[in-house]
């Protein structure tokens, strides 16, 4: 059923927004798009503005990932899009379903030299699902119910509509389209079937479980085919926690040892990029299991590669009928290799040294982090121990910049993620050198009252490029940051409050303080710069 209703361009497309489940917006003050406002504010349609528009395409982004639904951004025409397309970028490579509503330079005047004047379409075509100038206001709700569909349907993504000033200004009687719903790409049976069947004979498989078993609601047939076929489980991005810590198959530590000795490596819900070797596990088979045809793999050809719904695929595997290998005996040796690593990780986290080491840092927020606190990670060096020392104990509870890299990501995720979970620890991880890019924004959440907590890994260097550039050229350059800075006097100045720690035995006293304080609270920890996280070059 359809129905008709009336309005400006701007209450045209709430309704649209409303239906599909859209419960705020996130943006920065523009003239262009004051209908969007007006409408908000009489609507009851809550608006949280920042400082910098990247950030309020990061926090639509954290709503989007968090919830599994779609999260808004609206930006004001020109420099207020341009200034959003890294956060867009963002949700493309992370296949978030952000819509980013733009204002437009008047369609009437055009080419007459209007303020903020541009095209913006071929600009972020390309880190878009689909984009659109939408000219009428009467063709509005069609455009965002048509966007928005196609931001939720596999493989996800951002999508972006602009309106021309007299479009989203014009009041029309428009029509609101029904809901077309999401239909499930369905698996080629055989494809699953040849995949379950690898596994099940493999002696020594193992699972690498990805953002789209989240993105995808796959979480729970995740854990009954891990079950049912008695694999080990690793996971990356926003797949951690599917299995919690404690699960008898859920592995972290043993990921080497794991996919050296593996003879199948199946990777769910994740491309096999760099994080992942570019898929290449020596002799082992791949089997890579991705929620759309279009995101399987160009450069590597997979002993099996089943495309569609997650959920569909997962169920199967769990109810695979066929011979199994017993991989009890794998299984110990992974655990064992688990338990060693885990011992020698406790041991780096209760280090008592001068100046402090990041893994102490994570060592004293696994006290004080509950189990469905959101952890954010904004940085490069000091955000890579995170990776290591920190387990979620949820799905649903990690955030990352994703595969593109980029930092700001941290007060938008942070703001995005408090509206999310009101009532939850929001902690944001922060190299001092990712501090530069959204620090600001601090402002708008103590403005807003949105308390979280922000961990600052103060080493005074861009720490991922000062050591690999001194062992390739023997010097580096453009690699150190002012040290010692007080980035808590920054967030106090801006209506939080913070303090600088300098010592181990400071740092749980201080994140208590911090989780305790209800506003936006940096610890700005001043960690040993030598320390530089051991990693390969992924320059490649």
């Amino acid at each position: 059923m359809t129905e008709r209703i009336e309005g400006h361009g701007g209450e045209l497309a709430l309704a649209a927004l409303r239906a599909y489940g859209v419960r705020e917006m996130f943006t920065l003050s523009g003239g262009h798009v004051f209908p969007l406002y007006d409408a908000a504010h009489k609507g009851g349609f809550p608006i949280y503005d920042v400082r910098h528009e990247q950030s309020a395409v990061f926090a639509a982004e954290a709503v989007a990932k968090l919830q599994r639904r779609p999260g808004l951004a609206v930006l004001t025409a020109g420099p207020g899009v341009t200034n959003g397309i890294s956060g867009l970028t963002s949700a493309y490579f992370n296949a978030s379903p952000v819509l980013v509503l733009g204002g437009r330079a008047p369609q009437f005047r055009w080419g007459s030299g209007s303020l903020q004047e541009m095209d913006h379409l071929p600009l972020v075509a390309p880190v878009t699902k689909h984009a659109e100038t939408v000219f009428s206001p009467d063709d509005i709700p069609r455009a965002v119910t048509s966007a928005l569909t196609t931001a939720l349907t596999p493989h996800r993504g951002p999508v972006f509509l602009d309106f021309p000033l007299e479009a989203v200004f014009s009041v029309s009687d428009a029509e609101l389209p029904a809901l077309p719903g999401i239909v499930p790409v369905e698996p080629d049976p055989d494809e699953v079937a040849k995949a379950a069947g690898l596994i099940a004979a493999a002696s020594r498989p193992v699972v690498i479980a990805g953002s789209d078993v989240y993105a995808g609601d796959a979480v729970d047939a995740l854990r009954a085919a891990a079950e049912a076929l008695q694999v080990p489980v690793f996971t990356n991005g926003m797949g951690r926690g599917a299995l919690p810590p404690e699960h008898p198959l859920a592995f972290a530590k043993a990921r080497r040892v794991a996919l050296k000795g593996a003879d199948v490596v199946v990777v769910i819900g994740t491309p096999l990029d760099f994080r992942l070797s570019f898929g290449d596990f020596g002799d082992a088979k791949v089997v890579h299991v991705v929620d759309a045809p279009s995101q399987r793999a160009g450069h590597v050809q997979p002993a099996a590669a089943p495309a569609g719904d997650l959920r569909l695929v997962l169920a199967a595997w769990a109810d695979h009928a066929g011979d199994r290998v017993d991989h009890a005996d794998w299984i110990a040796e992974l655990r064992t290799a688990e338990d060693a690593a885990k011992a020698r990780d406790a041991e780096e986290m209760a280090a008592e040294t001068d100046p402090i080491r990041p893994a102490r840092v994570y060592g004293e927020l696994r006290k004080v982090l509950a189990r469905d606190a959101i952890t954010i990670g904004d940085g490069g060096d000091f955000v890579s121990y995170a990776g290591r020392y920190l387990e979620p104990a949820q799905p649903g509870t990690w955030l990352d910049p994703g595969p593109y890299g980029c930092l700001g990501t941290g007060m938008g995720y942070a703001m995005g993620a408090r509206v999310s979970h009101p009532d939850r620890q929001i902690c944001v991880l922060m190299g001092d050198g990712a501090a530069g890019f959204s620090l600001m924004d601090v402002e708008s959440l103590a403005r807003q009252k949105l308390p979280v907590v922000i961990v600052v890994g103060n080493n005074g260097i861009w720490g991922l490029e000062k050591h690999p550039m001194r062992a390739m050229y023997g010097y580096d350059v453009a690699a150190d940051l002012q040290p010692e800075l007080r980035y808590d006097q920054v967030v106090s100045a801006l209506g939080g409050a913070g303090e600088t720690v300098a010592k181990a035995g400071d740092l749980g006293p201080a994140l208590r303080r911090a989780f305790d304080a209800g506003v936006p609270y940096l610890v700005n920890v001043l960690t040993d710069p030598a320390d530089a996280y051991p990693r390969s070059s992924n320059l490649a």
